[in-house]
């Protein structure tokens, strides 16, 4: 097994190239900010982007709870890699999680201006301090399973990979990214009053909608949020059909503005309207 490392500060883009470079070095196993990660797959691992706390996310991404540390050990040996690439912010924090999981001696740092451009670097910079926006190098459907409510939109990454001088295959490898609840700039959080104006907007521009009524955010017992609407919608309109687009909208807009996972949108229709032609 060659043990491979992506070093560079934070911020600077070293998820969004995660699957880049391993494909290069011929890295199975992608170990970033406390996740094991395999193809389209997180074996298992808490991201320390998800995490409450700066320790919290520095434990997570060191795997410094044992139990966690153990399970990461076994998932790495039960796949029997041929490589595994690390991300880190410096050498020392690379080789204390090679040590911590069991690996080997990393065959080769990679320094993060290698393979990625000042230009590169510039843009990653400005999503994370600005934008507060991560990336998670693996698919979108596998993050929001893993870790609802955190999710912003997918990435697509290009992979090129050469066969002869006269061809070659390109791949499209999709990345998450991801707002997560802390941040080293202070924690994120999003009022209800927030959720229940973009939800009321949103609703209130769809065809056939007089007012969106009244609005209800409900935390469920995982992470994420339920959405209940009581729109007044105007007579002679589809009702199914207006009550159907009212919930697409909403939970594209709010899960795209928010990055919080919806659960469901429900819609009551709370009554009806004439339409006053003038």
């Amino acid at each position: 097994m060659n043990v491979y490392a992506l070093v560079g500060p934070s911020g600077t883009g070293k998820s969004h190239r995660a699957i880049m470079v391993a494909h290069q070095t011929g890295s199975d196993i992608i170990i970033d900010d406390g996740l094991i990660i395999k193809g389209d797959q997180i074996l298992v691992g808490h991201t320390a982007k998800k995490q409450p706390t700066r320790i919290g996310a520095i434990k997570a991404a060191l795997f410094l709870d044992p139990v966690l540390a153990g399970l990461a050990k076994n998932t790495i040996h039960t796949n029997n890699p041929k490589g595994v690439l690390i991300l880190g912010t410096s050498l020392e924090m690379v080789q204390r999680i090679a040590l911590t999981l069991d690996l080997p001696e990393i065959t080769r740092v990679i320094d993060i201006n290698e393979v990625a451009s000042p230009e590169d670097i510039k843009k990653a910079r400005i999503n994370r301090t600005r934008f507060s926006r991560h990336v998670i190098p693996a698919p979108t459907m596998e993050v929001r399973k893993s870790f609802p409510g955190t999710l912003i939109e997918p990435l697509k990454v290009l992979i090129k990979k050469d066969r002869d001088k006269f061809y070659q295959a390109r791949t499209w490898m999709e990345q998450a990214v991801v707002r997560p609840t802390f941040t080293f700039y202070g924690r994120l959080t999003i009022s209800e009053g927030a959720i229940t104006s973009i939800v009321s907007i949103t609703a209130g521009k769809v065809s056939g909608v007089k007012n969106p009524g009244r609005i209800h955010v409900l935390q469920t017992e995982e992470d994420g949020i339920v959405i209940e609407i009581l729109p007044v919608l105007y007579y002679s309109t589809y009702l199914p059909g207006v009550s159907k687009k009212i919930q697409t909208v909403v939970k594209e807009r709010v899960e795209y503005m928010t990055g919080i996972s919806i659960k469901a949108v429900n819609v009551v229709v709370k009554d009806i309207a004439l339409k006053i032609e003038r």
